[in-house]
Order: structure tokens, then sequence, then C-alpha cells
């Protein structure tokens, strides 16, 4: 009896919060529709809400507006728009950060999350698997001796928040292991060990 529960709940447990987590991705995609006029909304025409038409507006708006701005006549938009936003006083510190920040996860060439690597964390004695994202910057390297790099340690199951911490190269040990099998292995808390 105790077999087949466990069993089920092997095979519930992970479809539930799948399902749980893409509800509420596409429930937030869908707020997009408040911005439709109200006539065109899938309420006013169907006669019923449908879920995922705000995820496919959203989706293409973000496709559309990658589109247009990837032209001369976009980028100058786009610099005129952000020349804008850093006048406004509150705005361009966060517009700044947010924009910095994307611009490293998001872009190609960028380095952020290349690399997996091990690391003693959080006291000599004991290793954590953390991502290589650069080497310290401006005023700080000013003030270490020798040579460090910048690692962002995930915590564990959501590796969306997590520790920044600047080590000594040498301390740090690059690892034969992808960045999606590094983070199954952090999410899954070591219960899926990469091959």
């Amino acid at each position: 009896m105790r077999k087949y529960f466990l069993t089920g709940l092997l095979i519930l447990v992970p479809l539930a919060i799948t399902a749980w987590v893409l509800s509420m991705v596409i429930g937030t995609l869908d707020q997009s529709l408040l911005f439709v006029p109200e006539r065109w909304q899938p309420r006013t025409l169907f006669g019923t809400d449908i879920p995922g038409i705000g995820a496919i507006l959203t989706i293409a708006i973000v496709f559309l507006t990658g589109l247009l701005t990837n032209n001369l006549v976009g980028n100058y938009i786009v610099r005129l728009g952000e020349r804008l936003l850093k006048r406004i006083p509150v705005v361009s510190s966060l517009y700044g950060s947010v924009k910095q920040v994307s611009d490293t996860l998001f872009s190609s060439s960028g380095n952020a999350f290349r690399q997996a690597v091990l690391i003693p964390y959080p006291h000599a004695d004991s290793y954590t698997i953390a991502f290589l994202t650069g080497v310290p910057g401006g005023d700080v390297k000013n003030h270490l001796v020798g040579e460090y790099v910048s690692v962002y340690v995930p915590t564990t199951p959501n590796p969306t928040s997590g520790f920044f911490l600047m080590m000594e190269r040498s301390k740090v040990v690059e690892l034969d292991m992808t960045v999606d099998a590094a983070l199954k292995y952090i999410v899954s808390m070591g219960v899926v060990a990469p091959e």
C-alpha cells in the first residue's frame, strides 16, 4: 500500500508543481489583456475568458518590439527613449540597474552564468556549486590583493535568490558540467546528480 502511494506521489507531485507554475506564468502574462480595450477582450467577444490569450499577446509584443528595434530607426528611438529616462531622478537609477542586469543575463555575448564552479562555502570544509559571473571591477578591485573572480551562489531550491561573492581564483574549481545540469543539481537539492 505504501509503495503504491509513494509511486503515485512521485508521478503526481512533479506534474502538479509544473501545472501550478505554468498556471501562474500564464495568469501573469494574461494580465496584458488589461491594456486591450474592453470590446476586444475575449470575455466580450466570446462570453468567457480564454487562458493563454494574454500570454500569446505578450509574446507577440516582445517579438514585435525586438523586430522593430533591430534596425537603424528603431535603435535611434530606443536610445532617445533611454536618454529621456536617464533624466528622470528615481526612474534613471532603477531603469539603469535593471537594464544593466538584463543586458548581462540575456545578451548572447555576455558571460553571466556561463561556467559552473565548485567553491568552499560557507566555510573551508564544505563546498557548493556556484556560477562564475566575471571579475571584480570599479574601486573594489583596488582593495583586493591577488587575482579574484566574482561568483553567484544560488540557494536551494530557489536559484533566483542567492549570494554574490568575490573569491580568490585559486580557490575556485571550474567544473566540467553545463549550467543547466548544475541548476538541476541545485534545484533538486542534490537528488538529481549530473552524469
